[in-house]
Formats: structure tokens, sequence, C-alpha cells
């Protein structure tokens, strides 16, 4: 009889460490996947941001990592091409040549 319960103890303590070890990897795996998404979301910002600087010259530049869509008079939104896609929309004062941003999003496919 004591030798069943020891048994059985075993057995639940085994599968304890089998849950832990799970639990354990799926953690380091989502703390992986959250590392990565956060250094792809900050290079996408970064090309934003360069395109926000370059805004004249994105028009003419067939490489650019950015789209630019005109939104009404003098409003542009300007997107990324990579994933995460991150949209801004700026307003262009022609007179003083200055590029404000009024928003930005996230695109979600």
């Amino acid at each position: 009889m004591i030798i069943a319960w020891v048994l059985s103890l075993l057995v639940l303590i085994s599968s304890l460490i089998a849950n832990l070890e799970r639990m354990t990897t799926l953690e380091i795996i989502s703390s992986n996947t959250v590392v990565a998404a956060g250094k792809q979301f900050i290079a996408a910002e970064k090309n934003l941001d360069q395109c926000e600087r370059d805004f004249i010259n994105i028009a003419n530049h067939a490489n650019s990592p950015c789209h630019l869509q005109s939104a009404g008079k003098n409003l542009w939104l300007i997107s990324t091409k990579q994933s995460p896609r991150l949209e801004i929309l700026v307003c262009h004062d022609e007179k003083t040549g200055v590029v404000n941003r009024l928003n930005w999003r996230q695109q979600f496919e």
C-alpha cells in the first residue's frame, strides 16, 4: 500500500515537472516573439521617420521604403511597405516646406 502511494506521488511529481518545462518553453517563445515584434516595430517607425524627413524626395525615389498617397489638399498618407505596416498622415506646407505629422496607425491584415 505504501509502495503504491509513493509511486503515485512520483508520477504526480514527474507530470508536474513536465508541465513546468512546457510552460517555461512557451514563456521563452513568447518573450522572444515580443522582442522580435518590438524590433520590427521600431525599424518600421525609423523608416517612416526617414520618409517623413525626405518627403520631397520620396515621390522621385523608386527604392523608397514607403508608399506615398495623396489624401487631400496638402495631406499625404505615408505607409511602410514591410510588416508591421504603419501609416502616418502628414500635412505638407508648400510655402515653408514643413511636414507635420497629424496622426499614425498600424494597419492590420
